[in-house]
């Protein structure tokens, strides 16, 4: 197997749902918490930060569908294609070896500019 395997939009549809609604929740929540003349300034930073950490979840939750996708698929193989020919891991290996998520599909030689690195 050379690629991942797609992930089905419905089904992440599906396993973001209450977190979705848990998140509009908290925006609706901070937008009515702002004190009368001040909607913008007492609440956009609350809802940057839960629409941003609503962003990280499905993220996440989208990247580890897709291993679990390729995982699943009867062509894949743990040792990957090149096993033999000592080529390098795909994402999925990097991912089982303990790397976050973004790190194992970031191209090499890229720099993260959040780290500096």
């Amino acid at each position: 197997m050379d690629r991942l395997a797609k992930i089905d939009r419905d089904e992440l549809i599906r396993r973001m749902r209450a977190e979705f609604e848990k998140t509009m929740a908290e925006v609706v929540e901070a937008v009515n918490a702002a004190p009368d003349g001040h909607l913008i300034d007492g609440s956009e930073e609350r809802c940057r930060d839960v629409l941003g950490e609503l962003r990280r979840r499905v993220y996440e939750t989208a990247v580890q569908m897709r291993v679990e996708a390729t995982e699943a698929d009867p062509s894949f193989s743990p040792a990957g294609p090149d096993a033999s020919r000592g080529g390098q891991p795909h994402g999925v290996e990097l991912l089982r070896a303990g790397a976050d998520a973004a790190a194992a599909l970031r191209k090499p030689g890229r720099r993260d500019r959040r780290t500096g690195g």
